[in-house]
């Protein structure tokens, strides 16, 4: 087999909203720069995404110089400051996490509660705010932005590749929101994974990522696509009671990393 190599680049800068492939890319704390740093949260705080309302994977995403900007249909372009410096500070929840974020400026309100229907909110995650990694998997003091759990998720093309083989109709790896992609490896092989490293970065592979409804959003239409390729996966995927696909990271040396660079495993 030859050696691993990472394939694919990805950030989402809002959070269940589309993502962006990129060439190269620079590891924070939270994970790889500006990567679920934003998000969408009711008029209580709580976070909002695909799962209830799948229209939000037809929100496109682009970094233009210290700009983000969104993109979505029927409505004009909204522009967001790649680093705020200050903003209305609120509280908000994401899985039972509770952590400081900065409301967006009102534009930004009236522009996704306009595309949505309904009233809501964009929020940025300030560098202060304090959300850590579940310490029952992760050796040490980490943080996670607005990501569901963990900082970074890896995936291999070859367990995509065997997955479609099972699949009546194949699905694109965008359905799951790596940040991560592999090539050159088996079908699962990440499973095994305990610590690698990519470039001058090293990760910790913490636990598998248990997989939800989300994976049945179709991305291109935003539309629930019917029931796989969860049913697919659960028939050999689940442990205890979840279905796991991908494995969640963390970077313990963080750095520069660009698609093409060697896999090498440690443990």
């Amino acid at each position: 087999m030859p050696q691993p190599v990472l394939s694919q680049l990805n950030i989402y800068p809002l959070k269940s909203a589309a993502g962006i492939t990129l060439e190269s890319a620079m590891l924070d704390r939270r994970g790889l720069v500006y990567d679920r740093r934003w998000m969408v949260v009711d008029d209580s705080g709580k976070f909002m995404t695909q799962r209830t309302i799948p229209r939000m994977a037809l929100i496109n995403t682009e970094l233009v110089g210290q700009t983000l900007t969104l993109n979505a249909p029927g409505m004009s372009e909204l522009c967001l400051s790649l680093s705020p410096t200050e903003g209305e500070a609120q509280e908000v929840e994401i899985w039972g996490d509770h952590c400081e974020a900065w409301t967006a400026d009102p534009q930004s309100g009236l522009w996704i509660s306009g595309y949505l229907g309904k009233s809501c909110k964009i929020v940025f995650m300030p560098d202060h705010s304090n959300r850590p990694v579940d310490p029952d998997f992760a050796v040490g003091e980490y943080q996670a932005a607005f990501s569901d759990a963990y900082p970074l998720l890896l995936i291999s093309e070859a367990s995509l590749n065997d997955l479609n083989n099972r699949l009546p109709e194949p699905v694109a790896m965008k359905r799951f929101r790596p940040n991560l992609v592999v090539n050159n490896t088996k079908p699962y092989e990440e499973d095994s994974w305990k610590k690698i490293i990519i470039g001058e970065c090293e990760f910790q592979v913490v636990k598998p990522c248990s997989r939800c409804i989300l994976t049945t959003v179709d991305p291109e239409t935003g539309e629930f696509s019917g029931k796989e390729p969860l049913r697919t996966l659960a028939t050999y995927r689940k442990q205890s009671g979840n279905v796991m696909f991908g494995q969640n990271l963390i970077a313990t040396i963080k750095g520069k990393l660009e698609v093409g660079m060697p896999v090498e495993i440690i443990s």
